[in-house]
Protein backbone atom coordinates (compact mmCIF):
# COMPACT_ATOMS: atom_id res chain seq x y z
CA UNK A 1 0.00 0.00 0.00
CA UNK A 2 2.08 3.39 -1.04
CA UNK A 3 1.22 6.06 1.41
CA UNK A 4 -0.26 9.28 0.78
CA UNK A 5 2.25 12.39 1.36
CA UNK A 6 0.19 15.73 2.08
CA UNK A 7 1.85 18.72 2.54
CA UNK A 8 0.30 22.07 4.23
CA UNK A 9 2.09 24.66 2.11
CA UNK A 10 1.47 28.83 3.94
CA UNK A 11 1.18 31.47 1.93
CA UNK A 12 -0.09 34.69 2.67
CA UNK A 13 -0.19 36.58 -0.49
CA UNK A 14 3.09 38.77 -0.26
CA UNK A 15 5.76 38.53 -3.07
CA UNK A 16 8.14 36.43 -0.61
CA UNK A 17 5.47 33.95 -0.11
CA UNK A 18 5.74 33.02 -4.24
CA UNK A 19 9.43 31.75 -2.91
CA UNK A 20 7.42 28.89 -0.65
CA UNK A 21 5.25 28.00 -3.83
CA UNK A 22 8.40 28.09 -6.26
CA UNK A 23 10.07 26.03 -3.85
CA UNK A 24 7.81 23.32 -3.49
CA UNK A 25 7.22 23.36 -7.48
CA UNK A 26 11.09 23.28 -8.08
CA UNK A 27 12.04 20.76 -5.61
CA UNK A 28 9.16 18.59 -4.68
CA UNK A 29 8.80 15.31 -6.61
CA UNK A 30 5.97 15.24 -8.72
CA UNK A 31 4.00 12.07 -7.46
CA UNK A 32 0.33 10.98 -7.90
CA UNK A 33 0.75 10.34 -4.09
CA UNK A 34 1.43 13.58 -3.17
CA UNK A 35 -1.58 16.20 -2.26
CA UNK A 36 -0.91 19.63 -1.73
CA UNK A 37 -3.00 22.10 0.41
CA UNK A 38 -2.05 25.77 -0.33
CA UNK A 39 -3.53 27.17 3.41
CA UNK A 40 -4.26 30.92 4.31
CA UNK A 41 -5.65 32.21 7.46
CA UNK A 42 -7.27 35.72 6.50
CA UNK A 43 -8.04 37.81 9.37
CA UNK A 44 -10.77 40.92 7.81
CA UNK A 45 -11.12 43.66 10.23
CA UNK A 46 -7.81 44.00 12.17
CA UNK A 47 -8.80 42.46 16.06
CA UNK A 48 -7.83 45.85 17.71
CA UNK A 49 -10.56 47.17 16.00
CA UNK A 50 -13.18 44.93 16.05
CA UNK A 51 -14.34 46.04 19.48
CA UNK A 52 -15.08 49.59 18.19
CA UNK A 53 -17.81 48.24 15.58
CA UNK A 54 -20.85 49.59 17.58
CA UNK A 55 -19.55 52.86 18.61
CA UNK A 56 -20.98 55.35 16.50
CA UNK A 57 -17.62 57.37 16.16
CA UNK A 58 -16.28 54.49 14.80
CA UNK A 59 -18.62 53.31 12.03
CA UNK A 60 -17.03 55.38 9.21
CA UNK A 61 -13.82 54.12 9.93
CA UNK A 62 -14.41 50.79 10.52
CA UNK A 63 -16.74 50.04 7.34
CA UNK A 64 -13.94 51.61 5.56
CA UNK A 65 -11.73 48.98 7.09
CA UNK A 66 -14.12 46.51 6.13
CA UNK A 67 -14.49 47.67 2.54
CA UNK A 68 -10.82 47.41 2.63
CA UNK A 69 -10.61 43.75 4.08
CA UNK A 70 -13.38 42.44 1.36
CA UNK A 71 -10.98 43.81 -1.43
CA UNK A 72 -8.18 42.20 0.56
CA UNK A 73 -10.10 38.65 0.41
CA UNK A 74 -10.44 39.08 -3.26
CA UNK A 75 -6.91 39.76 -3.57
CA UNK A 76 -6.03 37.09 -1.43
CA UNK A 77 -7.84 34.18 -3.38
CA UNK A 78 -6.69 35.21 -7.01
CA UNK A 79 -3.45 34.99 -5.55
CA UNK A 80 -4.03 31.38 -4.51
CA UNK A 81 -5.28 30.76 -7.76
CA UNK A 82 -1.97 32.20 -9.23
CA UNK A 83 -0.01 29.88 -6.97
CA UNK A 84 -2.20 26.75 -8.14
CA UNK A 85 -1.43 27.47 -11.69
CA UNK A 86 2.44 27.69 -11.09
CA UNK A 87 2.67 24.09 -9.59
CA UNK A 88 0.03 22.88 -11.83
CA UNK A 89 2.29 23.99 -14.94
CA UNK A 90 5.25 22.46 -13.16
CA UNK A 91 3.39 18.91 -13.37
CA UNK A 92 1.23 18.63 -10.53
CA UNK A 93 -2.32 17.67 -11.43
CA UNK A 94 -5.44 20.04 -10.77
CA UNK A 95 -6.59 17.31 -8.68
CA UNK A 96 -3.81 17.37 -6.25
CA UNK A 97 -4.34 20.43 -5.19
CA UNK A 98 -6.83 21.99 -2.82
CA UNK A 99 -7.00 25.96 -1.77
CA UNK A 100 -8.42 26.79 2.13
CA UNK A 101 -8.95 30.34 2.00
CA UNK A 102 -9.48 29.78 6.47
CA UNK A 103 -11.30 32.65 8.18
CA UNK A 104 -9.00 33.48 11.36
CA UNK A 105 -10.52 31.73 14.55
CA UNK A 106 -8.24 31.74 17.46
CA UNK A 107 -5.01 33.12 16.32
CA UNK A 108 -2.86 33.01 13.07
CA UNK A 109 -0.64 30.43 14.06
CA UNK A 110 -3.34 28.09 16.53
CA UNK A 111 -5.18 28.12 13.41
CA UNK A 112 -2.79 26.68 11.32
CA UNK A 113 -1.47 24.57 14.19
CA UNK A 114 -5.06 22.88 14.50
CA UNK A 115 -5.49 22.51 10.48
CA UNK A 116 -1.73 20.52 10.76
CA UNK A 117 -2.95 17.98 12.82
CA UNK A 118 -5.34 16.65 10.24
CA UNK A 119 -3.02 14.51 8.34
CA UNK A 120 -0.46 15.80 6.84
CA UNK A 121 3.17 15.02 6.01
CA UNK A 122 4.79 18.40 6.47
CA UNK A 123 3.64 21.99 6.88
CA UNK A 124 5.99 24.49 4.23
CA UNK A 125 6.54 27.75 4.99
CA UNK A 126 9.22 30.74 4.73
CA UNK A 127 11.18 32.41 7.30
CA UNK A 128 9.22 36.02 8.20
CA UNK A 129 6.04 36.79 8.01
CA UNK A 130 4.69 39.58 5.48
CA UNK A 131 4.86 42.03 8.57
CA UNK A 132 8.32 40.91 10.26
CA UNK A 133 11.44 43.13 9.69
CA UNK A 134 14.05 42.60 7.49
CA UNK A 135 16.80 41.82 10.99
CA UNK A 136 14.21 39.46 12.16
CA UNK A 137 15.48 35.79 10.88
CA UNK A 138 12.36 33.91 12.24
CA UNK A 139 9.05 35.37 12.23
CA UNK A 140 6.50 34.37 15.09
CA UNK A 141 4.50 32.02 13.39
CA UNK A 142 7.49 30.16 12.38
CA UNK A 143 9.07 30.37 16.26
CA UNK A 144 5.06 28.72 17.34
CA UNK A 145 5.28 26.46 14.91
CA UNK A 146 8.54 25.00 15.89
CA UNK A 147 7.48 24.53 19.59
CA UNK A 148 3.97 23.41 19.29
CA UNK A 149 4.38 21.06 16.15
CA UNK A 150 6.81 18.47 17.52
CA UNK A 151 5.62 15.48 16.04
CA UNK A 152 4.91 16.99 12.21
CA UNK A 153 7.87 18.05 10.29
CA UNK A 154 8.49 21.88 9.52
CA UNK A 155 10.20 22.92 6.38
CA UNK A 156 11.44 26.53 6.59
CA UNK A 157 12.07 27.88 3.16
CA UNK A 158 15.03 29.22 2.61
CA UNK A 159 16.22 31.69 -0.65
CA UNK A 160 19.06 29.08 -1.78
CA UNK A 161 18.60 27.45 -5.12
CA UNK A 162 15.92 24.91 -4.82
CA UNK A 163 18.83 21.91 -6.13
CA UNK A 164 17.77 18.37 -6.07
CA UNK A 165 20.67 17.82 -4.00
CA UNK A 166 20.25 17.37 0.21
CA UNK A 167 22.66 17.40 3.54
CA UNK A 168 21.43 15.18 5.93
CA UNK A 169 22.98 16.83 9.34
CA UNK A 170 22.73 12.96 11.54
CA UNK A 171 23.70 11.35 14.42
CA UNK A 172 22.45 8.13 16.45
CA UNK A 173 19.75 9.86 17.66
CA UNK A 174 16.04 8.50 17.05
CA UNK A 175 14.99 11.98 15.97
CA UNK A 176 18.15 11.89 13.37
CA UNK A 177 16.73 8.48 11.99
CA UNK A 178 13.12 9.63 11.68
CA UNK A 179 14.58 12.51 9.73
CA UNK A 180 16.19 9.92 7.68
CA UNK A 181 13.25 8.03 6.87
CA UNK A 182 11.00 11.13 6.23
CA UNK A 183 13.52 11.98 3.99
CA UNK A 184 13.56 8.80 2.10
CA UNK A 185 9.53 8.22 1.95
CA UNK A 186 9.42 11.40 0.53
CA UNK A 187 12.24 11.80 -2.10
CA UNK A 188 13.52 8.39 -3.22
CA UNK A 189 13.30 7.19 -6.51
CA UNK A 190 13.00 10.37 -7.92
CA UNK A 191 17.04 11.48 -8.63
CA UNK A 192 18.13 13.72 -5.75
CA UNK A 193 21.46 13.60 -4.13
CA UNK A 194 21.73 13.11 -0.46
CA UNK A 195 25.22 13.99 1.16
CA UNK A 196 25.64 12.05 4.79
CA UNK A 197 27.53 14.46 7.00
CA UNK A 198 28.30 13.98 10.78
CA UNK A 199 30.72 16.79 12.93
CA UNK A 200 32.27 15.22 15.97
CA UNK A 201 33.44 18.46 18.12
CA UNK A 202 36.94 19.34 19.77
CA UNK A 203 37.74 20.89 22.56
CA UNK A 204 37.27 24.56 21.16
CA UNK A 205 33.84 23.53 21.71
CA UNK A 206 34.30 23.43 25.32
CA UNK A 207 34.62 26.67 27.60
CA UNK A 208 38.01 26.16 29.82
CA UNK A 209 38.18 30.13 30.18
CA UNK A 210 37.16 30.19 33.79
CA UNK A 211 38.35 32.78 36.57
CA UNK A 212 41.45 31.63 38.83
CA UNK A 213 39.64 32.40 41.50
CA UNK A 214 38.21 28.91 42.62
CA UNK A 215 39.33 27.39 39.19
CA UNK A 216 38.85 23.49 39.55
CA UNK A 217 41.30 21.55 38.52
CA UNK A 218 40.49 19.34 35.65
CA UNK A 219 41.72 16.17 35.04
CA UNK A 220 44.50 14.72 32.19
CA UNK A 221 42.51 14.01 29.17
CA UNK A 222 44.51 10.92 27.69
CA UNK A 223 44.17 8.50 25.11
CA UNK A 224 41.47 11.62 23.25
CA UNK A 225 42.31 10.51 19.76
CA UNK A 226 41.27 7.07 20.62
CA UNK A 227 37.95 8.59 22.18
CA UNK A 228 37.34 10.22 19.09
CA UNK A 229 38.63 7.56 16.91
CA UNK A 230 36.05 5.06 18.37
CA UNK A 231 33.06 7.77 17.91
CA UNK A 232 34.00 7.94 14.39
CA UNK A 233 33.88 4.63 14.09
CA UNK A 234 30.51 4.14 15.78
CA UNK A 235 29.16 6.56 12.89
CA UNK A 236 30.59 5.23 10.38
CA UNK A 237 28.37 2.18 11.28
CA UNK A 238 25.30 4.01 11.54
CA UNK A 239 25.87 5.97 8.15
CA UNK A 240 25.80 2.01 6.33
CA UNK A 241 22.83 2.00 8.05
CA UNK A 242 21.58 5.22 6.62
CA UNK A 243 22.95 4.41 3.50
CA UNK A 244 20.95 0.91 3.25
CA UNK A 245 18.03 2.92 4.19
CA UNK A 246 17.76 5.85 1.56
CA UNK A 247 18.97 3.00 -0.97
CA UNK A 248 16.04 0.63 -0.03
CA UNK A 249 14.05 3.54 -0.42
CA UNK A 250 15.12 4.27 -4.47
CA UNK A 251 18.25 6.61 -3.99
CA UNK A 252 20.60 5.88 -6.88
CA UNK A 253 23.96 4.79 -4.96
CA UNK A 254 26.00 7.01 -7.39
CA UNK A 255 24.15 10.28 -5.88
CA UNK A 256 24.60 8.83 -1.96
CA UNK A 257 28.04 10.81 -0.41
CA UNK A 258 28.98 10.78 3.12
CA UNK A 259 31.75 12.92 5.17
CA UNK A 260 32.81 12.60 8.85
CA UNK A 261 34.77 15.72 10.18
CA UNK A 262 36.23 16.15 13.96
CA UNK A 263 37.69 18.76 15.80
CA UNK A 264 34.93 21.34 15.17
CA UNK A 265 34.16 24.38 17.67
CA UNK A 266 30.76 24.18 16.22
CA UNK A 267 28.75 21.76 15.04
CA UNK A 268 25.79 24.03 13.79
CA UNK A 269 28.78 26.27 12.13
CA UNK A 270 30.40 22.89 10.65
CA UNK A 271 26.99 22.07 8.78
CA UNK A 272 26.30 25.24 7.07
CA UNK A 273 29.59 25.15 5.97
CA UNK A 274 29.67 21.81 4.31
CA UNK A 275 26.17 22.67 2.64
CA UNK A 276 27.85 25.66 1.31
CA UNK A 277 30.87 23.39 0.18
CA UNK A 278 28.73 20.78 -1.51
CA UNK A 279 26.43 22.79 -3.25
CA UNK A 280 23.27 22.00 -1.24
CA UNK A 281 20.06 24.20 -0.81
CA UNK A 282 18.48 22.27 1.69
CA UNK A 283 19.74 20.97 5.43
CA UNK A 284 18.04 18.34 6.85
CA UNK A 285 18.23 18.02 10.92
CA UNK A 286 16.67 15.86 13.05
CA UNK A 287 14.49 17.72 16.35
CA UNK A 288 16.92 16.81 18.92
CA UNK A 289 19.76 15.10 19.23
CA UNK A 290 21.37 12.54 21.40
CA UNK A 291 22.22 14.60 24.20
CA UNK A 292 18.22 16.20 24.56
CA UNK A 293 16.43 17.56 27.20
CA UNK A 294 12.63 17.26 26.86
CA UNK A 295 11.97 20.57 28.44
CA UNK A 296 13.64 22.29 25.24
CA UNK A 297 11.48 21.66 21.96
CA UNK A 298 14.21 21.06 19.43
CA UNK A 299 17.90 20.99 19.99
CA UNK A 300 20.79 23.62 20.17
CA UNK A 301 22.10 22.61 16.72
CA UNK A 302 19.03 22.27 14.68
CA UNK A 303 18.14 25.59 16.42
CA UNK A 304 21.39 27.11 15.55
CA UNK A 305 21.44 25.48 11.76
CA UNK A 306 18.05 27.13 11.17
CA UNK A 307 19.52 30.81 12.70
CA UNK A 308 22.85 30.32 11.17
CA UNK A 309 22.00 28.97 7.89
CA UNK A 310 19.15 31.60 6.96
CA UNK A 311 19.42 31.34 3.33
CA UNK A 312 18.87 27.43 3.17
CA UNK A 313 15.84 25.68 3.30
CA UNK A 314 15.73 23.69 6.43
CA UNK A 315 13.70 20.89 7.00
CA UNK A 316 13.05 20.11 11.30
CA UNK A 317 12.24 16.36 11.34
Amino acid sequence: MTIQKKLLVLVDGSERSIQTVNYVNDFMPVDENTRIVLFHVFSGVPEEYRELENEPTCVGAVSQLKSRGTEQKRKIRAYLEEAKKILIAGGFSGQSIEIKFHFLEKGVARDIINEARNGYSAVVLRRRGMGALKSIILGSVAVKLLQSLTSIPIIIVGQAAPVKKILLAVDDSPCSMKAVEFVASLLGGHGYEAHIFHAIPGLGAINFELPEVNKPKFPKIENLNNCVEAFRTKITQQFQFIKKMVLESGFEFEKISEKIISGVPSRSQAIIKEAEACGCGTIVVGRRGISKVEAFFMGRVGHKVIYGGKEFTVWVV
